[in-house]
C-alpha cells in the first residue's frame, strides 16, 4: 500500500516538474516573439508565382506607385504657400532706434535730416514688403515656392517670395533706392543695417496644417480589391499592376495588426503554435529518452538551447540587428550530439528551427536551409576530439548552405546576374562563428555537468600531471592501466560503446595506488608488505584504493564519469586472495565478509562494465603459466562467466551478445600481446667450424 502511494506521488512531482518545464520554456519564447504583422510570400515582377491561388482576405486600397504619389506630391507642392505674420513691434524697434541715433550723433556725423526723412520712407517701405531670415528664404528657394501668406491682423495676402527681403537685400535696396538724390557713400557711412531686422516670422502650425492639406488631396490608391476577389494563382507571371496589388495586401495585413483584437489573435496563435511544438518534443522525450528528465543537467541544455535560438532569432528579426542567416543554428545539434546523442540533436534542431521559422517572413527558405545543415553537421561531426574535426564540419556546413541555396535560386531565377551574393557572405561568416562551439562547449560543460571527448582526450594525455605522477612511483599500475585502457576501447567500439570514455576512464581507474604502491604486485621488486600484516589488515589497504582514487579524483577536479570507473572496476566483489586465503585457514571461524568487500557500486553502464572485465582479464593473464590460444580463451570466459554469476551486471545495460564480443576481442588482443617470438639466430664467425 505504501508503495503505490510512493509511486503515485513520485508520478504527481514528475507530471508537475514537466508541466513547470512545459510552461516556463513556452512563456519565455513567446514573450520575445515578434508581434508585428507579416506577409508570407516571396514575389518579384516578371517572376511565377509560386504558391497556391491567393484570393484577397478582406478589402483593401490598391496603392499607388510611391514614386507616382511623390511625383503628383510634388506638383501639388506648386501651389503651396507658406504662412508668415507680420511683427509691427520689429518695425517699430527699427525706426525707434534710428530717430534716437538721429538725435544722438548720428545727424552730426553724416546724416542730414533730408537723408533721415529719406531713410526713414525707405524703411517703411522695406518692412511693409516684409522682411525674413536668411535661412528662411533659402528654404523658400530650395523648395521652389512661388507666393507666400503674409497674416496681418485678421487678413492674409498672397505675395510673391521673391519681393520679400533679406536684411542683406532690404540693405542694398536701401542703398540703391534713389542714388541720385542721396549719395551712396554718405548712406554707407551711417551703418543703416543696424536698422533692418526680420518682420516676418512663419507661422509653421499654420502652414503645416495647409502642407497637410494640400498633400491629402494627393490619393494613394488607385482602385480597391474586394474580399475573395482572385489576385494570382500557382504560375502565373506577377506583372506590374499585380505586383502593385501584391504590395498594397503586404502593406494593409501590416497594418491591420497593430490593432488589439489582431495583436491578441497573434499572440494566441504564436502560443499554440509554439506549445504544440515543445508537447511533440516532450513526448519524444517520454517515449524514447524518458531517462532524460532523470538528468537534470541533460535536460536542461536541451531546453536551454532551444530557447537561446528562439529567443535570439526573435531579437534579431524584431530590431533587424542582423541577417538570420548568420546564425550558426548548426551549432545545436553539434552541441546536443556531442553530449547525448545524434536522435535527440535532430529533433531539438528540428523544434528550435520550426519555432524561429514563424518569426521571418520568408520561412519556407529557412527551415530547408538549416535542416540539411543540421543533417551535415550530426553526420559529419560523429566524434569531436580535435580541433580539425570541427574545422570539416563547419566548412561542410557551410558548403552545403551555398550550394543548397545555389540550386534554389536557379530554380527560381531565370537571369544568372541577378544571384544575391550577399547570401554567401551570410554563410561564410556563419561558418565562421561555428567554429566558437569549440570554447562553448567548455562553457557548457562546466555549467551542466558534462564531459565532452576533448575534455576526455586532455584527460588521457600521459603528460597529464597525474599520469605522470602514476608512471613514476606506481610503473607497474601505470602499464597495466595502459594495456587495461587498450583493451577496453577496442571492445567499446566492436559493442558500440563511447571508446574514448571507457579509455580515459581505464587510464586512472587504479590511479589510488598511488597512496601504496608497494602493497600490490605489480609495484613489488621482491619484497611483499603483506606479509606482516593479516589478512584482514591486508585486505583493507587493497579495497581503500577505491576510495583514496576518489579523494586524489576530487582533488584533481576529474570529472564524475571518471569517478564512475574508479568506484565501479571492482563493483561489490570480494579480494578474493586474502578472502580465500583467510576461510582455508579458518574453515570454522566465523566470518564478517565486509572486510573483504569492495563498496561498489557494481558497473552501470557499458562502459563501467567493459573496464572490470577488462582490468580483470589483464590482471589475471600476468599469472598464466604459459600463453597458449586455449589458456588464453578459458582464462577470459572464466573471468567473465564468473562476474555475470555473480550479478555484477545485473543493472547494467548490456547484452550477452555484447559480452560474447567482449570476450573475442580479450581473446584476440591477449593472443597478440602475448605471442611467441622467433628466436634470432647468432651470427658465425669465420674459421670458427
Amino acid at each position: 500500500m505504501n508503495k503505490l502511494r510512493n509511486r503515485k506521488r513520485s508520478s504527481n512531482k514528475d507530471l508537475i516538474y514537466k508541466a513547470l518545464i512545459f510552461l516556463a520554456t513556452v512563456t519565455v519564447i513567446v514573450y520575445f516573439l515578434p508581434r508585428s504583422g507579416k506577409f508570407n510570400y516571396q514575389f518579384d515582377i516578371d517572376k511565377p508565382w509560386k504558391y497556391g491561388l491567393l484570393t484577397a482576405p478582406f478589402d483593401f486600397p490598391v496603392y499607388k506607385d510611391e514614386a507616382l504619389v511623390k511625383q503628383e506630391q510634388d506638383s501639388m507642392m506648386k501651389f503651396y504657400q507658406p504662412y508668415f505674420f507680420y511683427n509691427q513691434r520689429m518695425e517699430q524697434k527699427a525706426l525707434s532706434k534710428l530717430n534716437a541715433d538721429f538725435n544722438h550723433g548720428l545727424k552730426s556725423k553724416a546724416l542730414s535730416p533730408f537723408y533721415f526723412q529719406h531713410v526713414n520712407v525707405v524703411l517703411k517701405q522695406i518692412y511693409k514688403a516684409g522682411v525674413v531670415t536668411s535661412a528662411e528664404m533659402t528654404n523658400l528657394k530650395n523648395s521652389h515656392i512661388r507666393s507666400v501668406m503674409l497674416a496681418k491682423e485678421m487678413m492674409a495676402n498672397a505675395k510673391p517670395s521673391n519681393e520679400l527681403f533679406t536684411i542683406k537685400t532690404a540693405y542694398e535696396y536701401l542703398l540703391n533706392a534713389d542714388t541720385i538724390h542721396f549719395s551712396k557713400e554718405i548712406l554707407r557711412q551711417c551703418d543703416l543695417d543696424n536698422y533692418i531686422i526680420p518682420n516676418l516670422r512663419l507661422d509653421k502650425k499654420k502652414s503645416d496644417e495647409v502642407k497637410k492639406e494640400l498633400l491629402g488631396t494627393v490619393s494613394w490608391a488607385s482602385g480597391l480589391v474586394q474580399s475573395g476577389q482572385k489576385i494570382i494563382d500557382r504560375g502565373e507571371i506577377v506583372n506590374d499592376r499585380t505586383f502593385r496589388i501584391l504590395e498594397s495586401l503586404k502593406k494593409e495585413s501590416i497594418k491591420r495588426s497593430g490593432s488589439i483584437d489582431q495583436q491578441r489573435l497573434i499572440v494566441g496563435g504564436q502560443i499554440l503554435f509554439v506549445g504544440m511544438l515543445m508537447l511533440y518534443f516532450m513526448l519524444y522525450l517520454d517515449l524514447f529518452r524518458k531517462d532524460y528528465y532523470q538528468h537534470k543537467g541533460g535536460l536542461s541544455l536541451l531546453f536551454a538551447v532551444t530557447i537561446f535560438f528562439s529567443v535570439l532569432t526573435a531579437l534579431m528579426v524584431k530590431y533587424s540587428i542582423f541577417n538570420v542567416y548568420m546564425v550558426p543554428y548548426a551549432m545545436l545539434p553539434i552541441v546536443i550530439r556531442v553530449f547525448l546523442d545524434s536522435r535527440t540533436a535532430f529533433m531539438t534542431h528540428t523544434v528550435t528551427i520550426l519555432i524561429c521559422s514563424i518569426t521571418l517572413r520568408f520561412p519556407f527558405e529557412f527551415i530547408l536551409l538549416q535542416f540539411v545543415a543540421g543533417f551535415v553537421a550530426i553526420y559529419s561531426l560523429r566524434e569531436l576530439s580535435q580541433r580539425s574535426h570541427l574545422f570539416r564540419t563547419a566548412f561542410l556546413i557551410v558548403l552545403s548552405y551555398a550550394a543548397l541555396n545555389f540550386s534554389l535560386e536557379l530554380i527560381h531565377e531565370n537571369d544568372i546576374s541577378k544571384i544575391n551574393l550577399s547570401m554567401y557572405m551570410n554563410f561564410a561568416i556563419n561558418g565562421i562563428l561555428l567554429l566558437f562551439a569549440y570554447p562553448f562547449l567548455f562553457l557548457l560543460e562546466k555549467t551542466f555537468g558534462f564531459t565532452s571527448n576533448v575534455t576526455l582526450v586532455e584527460l588521457s594525455n600521459i603528460n597529464n600531471r597525474l599520469l605522470r605522477k602514476l608512471s613514476e612511483v606506481a610503473p607497474g599500475t601505470f602499464q597495466h592501466s595502459m594495456q587495461v585502457a587498450n583493451l577496453a576501447a577496442e571492445a567499446a567500439i566492436r559493442i558500440g560503446g563511447k571508446s574514448q570514455l571507457v579509455r580515459t576512464g581505464a587510464l586512472y581507474h587504479d590511479i589510488g595506488k598511488l597512496e601504496n604502491p608497494a602493497f600490490f604486485t605489480e609495484n613489488q621488486s621482491g619484497v611483499n608488505p603483506h606479509k606482516a600484516l593479516s589478512y584482514e589488515q591486508s585486505a583493507q589497504v587493497v579495497i581503500n584504493h577505491v576510495h583514496d582514487g576518489l579523494k586524489l579524483a576530487e582533488k584533481n577536479n576529474l570529472p564524475k564519469v571518471i569517478k564512475d570507473f574508479i568506484s565501479t572496476h571492482h563493483g561489490t566483489g570480494k579480494t578474493k586472495y586474502f578472502y580465500v586465503s583467510y576461510k582455508n585457514e579458518n574453515p570454522d571461524k566465523e566470518i564478517d565478509e565486509e572486510v573483504f568487500t569492495y563498496p561498489g557500486p557494481n558497473p552501470f553502464s557499458k562502459e563501467t562494465a567493459i573496464l572490470m572485465m577488462a582490468d580483470s582479464v589483464e590482471a589475471a593473464s600476468r599469472s598464466l603459466p604459459e600463453y597458449t590460444e586455449e589458456s588464453i580463451s578459458n582464462l577470459v570466459d572464466k573471468i567473465i562467466d564468473s562476474q555475470v554469476e555473480d550479478g555484477f551486471f545485473k543493472y547494467c545495460p548490456i547484452t550477452f551478445k555484447d559480452i560474447a564480443t567482449v570476450k573475442c576481442v580479450f581473446k584476440e588482443k591477449l593472443r597478440t600481446i602475448y605471442h611467441t617470438r622467433v628466436s634470432y639466430p647468432e651470427l658465425k664467425r669465420k674459421g670458427i667450424m
